[in-house]
């Protein structure tokens, strides 16, 4: 049941990703640097896959070398949490 709700959470928090760069692609370059902390906790909720390749697909802050090393990082680091969360069952130890 937890894997269930915690795929629904990464599927919402990427589409919502999804759609705040689309609208993000509209807004001018010089009001883009107000939106950079959304971006960064897009990403550390879970978001950066997305936001990733967004940025490939509506050309979009690619100058910015924080975001081109930082999203990657997290991406891996969801990525590998993931992986082992769905092996193991996100187990939740249980004492006594």
């Amino acid at each position: 049941m937890l894997g269930i709700l915690l795929t629904v959470y990464v599927l919402a928090i990427n589409f919502y990703a999804f759609l705040f760069m689309k609208r993000l692609q509209k807004v001018k370059a010089a009001e883009q640097k107000k939106h950079d902390r959304t971006i960064s906790l897009i990403a550390l909720l879970g978001g950066g896959p997305t936001l990733y390749v967004c940025m490939f697909v509506f050309k979009n802050r690619l100058d910015s070398l924080f975001f081109m090393v930082i999203i990657p990082v997290l991406t891996a680091l969801h990525v590998y949490v993931w992986f082992f969360g769905f092996r193991y069952g996100f187990g939740i130890p249980r004492w006594g």
